[in-house]
């Protein structure tokens, strides 16, 4: 008798491969693990909306399409606080490497220089066999303007949050990575079918009962039929 469902040799010693892994297996668990294999079903979870997705591509598109994944916002990026500007009046320089402190853009300037100089890998200069903590002072307006540098202006860029967080990140690819990786489970077909808590997506659940039908399974078992392999399992499952 023709069948509608063939299992070709590779098919075959994978079932063989999963029911001796799990020898308690009744024929529902080995037609959706056969379904599974044959037309890579990947299912998830999606945990929040208590949803059951036939992949994370069919969950994504869905969020994206309904905006509940990612929104596009902009931020401004303020660039380094100058160490000197036209308000100083007072600057202290380490003498090997230029570094300085300005009185009104450091809060302790004096310990600030002093706790450089010290550390500062060009300062070769010992004294007591400590660092020497040498640094130059001026107050002349000539002098504090030769470190004056211009600010560069704060620039805005397009970032993306993550609808679910709030947390920022700069594409929507590393969004979709961390919703990959952090908010949704993986399951099996039978996994799926065997739960009545979560919801099955329609798409889905329009794919399950179309392969879930009495002459579906009729036709497997015939497929399965033309394997001896398959004799012991199939007279179990019978006499159940």
């Amino acid at each position: 008798m023709t069948t509608a469902i063939s299992i070709s040799p590779d098919q075959k010693e994978e079932l063989l491969k999963f029911l001796k892994k799990n020898r308690t297996a009744d024929l529902a668990m080995i037609y959706l693990h056969y379904l599974q294999e044959k037309f890579k079903l990947k299912p998830v979870l999606f945990p929040r909306d208590k949803i059951i997705f036939q992949s994370v591509e069919d969950l994504i598109k869905k969020l994206e399409e309904e905006g509940k994944l990612w929104r596009e916002t902009e931020i401004v990026i303020q660039f380094g606080q100058q160490s000197v500007n036209e308000e100083t009046k007072k600057i202290y320089i380490c003498p090997f490497t230029g570094k300085v402190f300005g009185d009104n853009t450091c809060p302790n300037p004096q310990d600030a220089i002093y706790d450089w100089v010290s550390k500062c890998p060009e300062n070769t200069e010992r004294v007591g066999g400590l660092p020497a903590k040498r640094f130059f002072v001026s107050e002349d307006p000539e002098v504090i303007k030769n470190y004056i540098t211009p600010r560069k202006a704060s620039a805005k860029k397009v970032v993306f949050s993550s609808a679910i967080t709030g947390k920022l990140f700069n594409s929507k690819a590393a969004v979709i990575d961390s919703f990959k990786k952090n908010y949704i489970k993986p399951l099996s077909l039978y996994e799926v079918q065997n739960q009545n808590k979560y919801e099955i997506d329609g798409k889905f659940l329009e794919f399950i009962q179309k392969h879930l039908s009495d002459e579906k399974i009729t036709q497997f078992v015939e497929a399965l039929s033309t394997y001896p392999e398959f004799d012991p399992y199939l007279k179990k499952w019978v006499e159940e």
